[in-house]
Formats: C-alpha cells, structure tokens, sequence
C-alpha cells in the first residue's frame, strides 16, 4: 500500500537523539543527558559556560495568577519576566542550549490524557516495523466507541500498515489505533503499557506511570506525568525522523484500497497551523487531565520544545503555548 500525504511542513532535523535503537541507548544524548538534571541545574549548567549577561534590569515577582515557581528577574543568569500561564503545569526549554525557559509546578505529576500516545508511538517505533500489516478488530472499534474517545473510525476486518496506524494515533488522536497497535505490539494491551512504563524507567521519567496506551481514565487508576517529563518525551519522539514528519503534518490522506476504505485524517494540534516555526506534537483532553499540549518549534534557529497541563479551555491551551514561544524570543 502506498501512502499520500499532504498539507505538511516537512519533518525538522531536531539535533538530539536518534531513534530506533533501544531506548536506553536514547540516554547518551548529551541534552537529554542534561535534560535529566535536578530541575534548576540545566540553568546553572548553561550559566557557567555562557558569556556574561547584562546587567540586571528590574527585580521581579511572578505576574498576577502566575505560581511562585514560575517568578524570574532579568538579573544575571536568571529567567525573562514570567508571561501569565493558566495551566495546571507547564514547562518550556531552549534544546539548542538545554537552558529552561519557564516552569510552572514543572514537576507536580498530574493526567496528561493523549499525551500518553507519544509513548505509545515510540514504544511501537521499538518494537515493530512500519510495513507490518495490522488488521482492525472489533474489540478495537469497540474500545474507542465505548469510551467516547477520539477515534480515526477505522472498521473492523479493515488492515493498516503500521506507518498508516501511526498517523492515525497521532492526528486525529485514535484510540482504535492505540488499541490496534497495543494488541499487536504487546502483544495484548496490558503486556503494551507494561512496556510503556519500562520505557518510562529507562528514560529517567521517574513521574510517569501510564495504564493505558491511549489515556484514557480510569476509574480505579490513572496515568500520570509531569510538564518537564513530558517535555523530555517530546524530544525523543522528535528525534526520530518517521515520528517527526507525522507530527508535522497538518493533514493525511490514504486513498482507498482492497484492505481498507479511503481516509482523511486532520491534525488536532492546531497550533501547527497558528504558531511561527511549529512542527509538532501531541494534543490531549480529559475532564481530568483538562486541555494539554506537548509542542515543538524552530524560532531563530533555536528548538523549543514544552508542554502544558490542566488548561481550562481548548483557547486557554493554545494562548499558553503561544506565549511560550513568544517568551523565547524576548
């Protein structure tokens, strides 16, 4: 089967780490190694080897409805004057650096819904190749439409390449696709997330648990992550090219074939369409998680990366990461 996509800005050449490779192998990656400090220390780090800053300006204090935790001066070696962030957590690093721009409760472990699919595409990225032929089950049609999640209306019967599988799992946010993908990759779901939580460990996410591999809640337990532990996932997915042009693409078509019916699958990121330099990654809704967003962008040369947790609204989550960017450019 032959893919057709469209309505994409391209993959980004992200200078971290590689992928595939086992995923310890991922920890050699001198920022990712850095991005894996005690929070506070990529500051520090940066702040012996940079030249010396300008002089202070102003002392400051968090803005109104900003966390302490996110109070900055422009005194040397310290952060730009915090913008106002109305989400939960969140968290903004320069990777062309590894300074930290911005943290707000970076490190409170809270929901993070769809985000918990970015594990779930580098955990399938491990253990299958793109070419593999997956077929939809009625168990995955189910899972999806029970649940009330986001899902690529894939039916069952119908067979997929795990490639096609991915874009479903990241676009449009499927979770028949998790579904599918899980049940192959585990194999079944539970031996899936249980490789999930292994990547977890071996990554140095010592915050992250998941239970599922689409996010969804669960009344007897849930998932959780933080703002910087989400953050450091983005890196990885995006230094894997495949999972890099994905996430960069606004729009995917797959033409009909004798396996499956033709697709059109948009991408629930938006602010791919609305920032300068944006190329990724990963949105995601719960009433428990709120509005989350883990995001990438490429301004003035430099690649940031954060996420965003808890946000009220679907507007709210979209202004949080703007600003974000922007603060980055100030």
């Amino acid at each position: 089967m032959r893919i057709r996509s469209s309505a994409t800005a391209g993959p980004i050449r992200v200078p971290i780490v590689r992928l595939p490779g086992t995923l310890r192998a991922l920890l050699a990656g001198a920022l990712l190694a850095a991005l894996l400090l005690p929070p506070g220390a990529v500051r520090a780090a940066a702040a012996e080897t940079a030249p010396d800053p300008a002089p202070a300006t102003t002392s400051g204090a968090a803005p109104p409805g900003a966390s302490p935790e996110a109070a900055s001066t422009t005194a040397a070696g310290a952060l730009p004057a915090a913008p106002k962030i109305t989400a939960k957590a969140a968290y903004l690093v320069d990777a062309t650096t590894g300074t930290e721009l911005f943290a707000k409760n970076a490190d409170r472990p809270l929901p993070v819904a769809s985000l918990a699919k970015v594990m779930t595409a580098i955990v399938v990225r491990e253990e299958g190749s793109l070419d593999d032929v997956i077929r939809i089950t009625k168990a995955d049609v189910r899972h999806a439409a029970r649940n009330g999640a986001s899902r690529a209306g894939l039916r069952a019967g119908e067979r997929f390449t795990t490639r096609e599988l991915l874009y479903a799992l990241m676009l449009p946010s499927a979770a028949d696709a998790a579904h599918a993908l899980a049940r192959r990759y585990g194999p079944g779901v539970p031996n899936f997330v249980a490789k999930m939580n292994r990547a977890a460990e071996d990554l140095g996410l010592e915050r992250t648990y998941y239970t599922n591999p689409d996010g969804l809640p669960r009344p007897d337990l849930g998932g959780r992550s933080t703002a910087r532990e989400q953050t450091r996932l983005a890196m990885i997915a995006l230094s894997d090219p495949v999972l890099n042009e994905i996430a960069s693409t606004a729009r995917h078509s797959l033409p009909k074939t004798d396996d499956h019916r033709a697709y059109t699958w948009h991408n629930s990121n938006k602010l791919l369409t609305r920032a300068e330099g944006v190329f990724g990654l990963k949105t995601g809704f719960t009433r428990a998680a709120g509005f989350c967003l883990s995001f990438a962008a490429v301004r003035d040369g430099r690649f940031l990366f954060g996420t965003v947790l808890g946000e009220a609204t679907e507007a709210n989550r979209l202004r949080s990461a703007t600003r974000l960017l922007d603060l980055a450019q100030t």
